[in-house]
């Protein structure tokens, strides 16, 4: 093969409960992830020296300014590529070239999602014969939330968010996403949690609510809607005032929930079908002028295309 596609989906986190810093730096977290439909697509095309180089296709459209995007060696699908190669003693190189449709610092995984489709991608190009569980392995060594990129669908995550446990979903969810303009930095969005919480004793999560998640496997949005949570929401705001508004006009549109994705600043809005959430977008565009499009989740994990 001379070239792969593989492609990855965003997140959004249905549940988001955060402890305090640990040793380490990162904080321990009890999530309930979801794959929704919005793509990462990585093309991985053979070099014959051994450089890996990457390029932001012209189809991308969640990048604001291209000449902002990072094409050096700090690029994750660079890293991808560099760890799997250095793992499997693979010496031929890449370009790859990444498709971006995730909010770039959106609260949902983009990067990841890039991360992902390239591990995908240069183990199908270069056959290095890796499994799925093996590739989530190394993909924990680039980021908390590559691991879920590559298994999609739903799933629990503890620790720091990659001991994931996988659910079975009997259905799907539907949602309306209204990204932001500008990105916030994960990192500030959690030393911000951390001075809010100042002299706050705070226990590590050790579970995802247990009503929720059979709620969510079985359908129950109404329930959903009641219990889902994000403990990262008052630091988005404080970072990001204008978060708010979004926030209650969603509620004024009629969304079952409005929920700031992950870190922020993307915010996800429950909706009842998928009718419902085309409605809503639109209604959102119309009378506020705000971007909104609708998704639905569980969706696969990265896969080639």
């Amino acid at each position: 093969m001379r070239s792969v596609v593989a492609r990855a989906p965003g997140k959004i986190n249905v549940y988001f409960r955060v402890g305090p810093p640990r040793e380490d730096g990162y904080h321990s977290v009890a999530s309930l992830y979801l794959a929704v439909s919005l793509y990462e697509d990585v093309a991985a095309s053979a070099r014959t020296d051994n450089e890996i180089t990457v390029s932001l296709n012209p189809a991308s459209t969640s990048v604001v300014d291209p000449e902002d995007f990072p094409l050096g060696e700090d690029n994750l699908v660079v890293r991808a590529a560099r760890l799997l190669a250095e793992h499997t003693g693979h010496v031929a190189g890449v370009h790859l070239d990444i498709t971006k449709r995730v909010p770039v610092a959106g609260g949902m995984g983009g990067g990841s999602a890039d991360a992902a489709a390239a591990l995908v991608a240069c183990n199908a190009l270069w056959g290095t014969g890796l499994t799925r569980e093996e590739l989530g392995r190394l993909g924990a060594r680039l980021g908390a939330d590559v691991p879920f990129a590559l298994s999609g669908g739903a799933a629990v995550g503890l620790g720091v968010g990659d001991e994931l446990f996988p659910l079975l979903l009997r259905g799907r969810s539907d949602w309306v996403l209204v990204p932001a303009s500008y990105g916030l930095s994960t990192p500030k969005v959690y030393a911000m949690l951390d001075t809010l919480r100042h002299g706050v004793d705070v226990p590590a999560p050790e579970e995802v609510d247990p009503e929720l998640v059979q709620a969510l496997v079985v359908g129950d949005l109404g329930r959903v809607a009641d219990l889902a949570a994000n403990d990262l929401t008052p630091a988005a705001l404080a970072l990001a005032p204008e978060l708010g508004p979004v926030l209650e006009m969603g509620d004024r549109a009629g969304a079952l929930a409005e929920l700031v994705s992950g870190s922020g600043p993307t915010v996800a809005m429950l909706v009842r079908d998928g009718e419902h959430a085309s409605q809503l977008a639109t209604q959102l565009q119309d009378e506020a002028g705000v971007d909104a499009f609708p998704v639905h989740g569980p969706v696969h994990g990265a896969r080639i295309l």
